[in-house]
């Protein structure tokens, strides 16, 4: 793991959903970007499928604030929030990062599983890159180097295990819009 650009990608994700340029991060931006991610795709924010991701990014917030000791109502500075997603993407913490990662990908693999096969073909994942604000231009190239068995479909595992692997900066594609 690549401590220098998962702090990186760490502080280019804090300033993507600081957008009221606060310098802080609270449960309300967590919950903004939930719904944005959600209208992108077309989804009603008070349907189900925008309460499921909305509830998995607050969860991500609730675990970020606590592992910064901060409580689920106060805000997380840059410093804090790098610090607290650090030890998420750290050396032997794949159990942690699933866990709070896992629900929001899960969350997003709903939202463009337009087939309902529980796998994301090139499509759909394109749909996901434009949800998220990364330029459509990347996606196919995104999409190969993501599909790790190479047959034209993205499994929950492959989506996290590409999140993870963006992260702790084994892979080299634009996620983050």
């Amino acid at each position: 793991m690549d401590a220098t650009i998962a702090n990186e990608r760490l502080r280019k994700r804090f300033a993507k959903w600081d957008v009221d340029g606060s310098g802080s991060l609270e449960r309300a931006d967590f919950e903004k970007e939930a719904m944005q991610i959600a209208r992108s795709f077309g989804k009603d924010p008070e349907g189900p499928e925008a309460r499921e991701l909305r509830d998995a990014f607050v969860g991500m917030f609730t675990q970020l604030a606590e592992q910064a000791g901060i409580p689920a109502d106060g805000s997380l500075s840059e410093e804090q929030f790098v610090k607290a997603g650090g030890k998420l993407v750290a050396e032997g913490a794949e159990a942690s990062f699933n866990r709070v990662l896992g629900p929001v990908v899960r969350g997003i693999v709903g939202m463009c599983d337009k087939n309902d096969d529980g796998q994301i073909n090139g499509q759909e994942w394109v749909a996901w890159m434009d949800a998220v604000g990364v330029d459509q231009s990347h996606a196919a190239e995104a999409f190969r180097k993501v599909d790790t068995n190479n047959n034209g479909e993205l499994s929950l595992d492959e989506l996290l295990d590409a999140v993870r692997a963006f992260h702790y900066g084994e892979l080299d594609v634009e996620l983050l819009g």
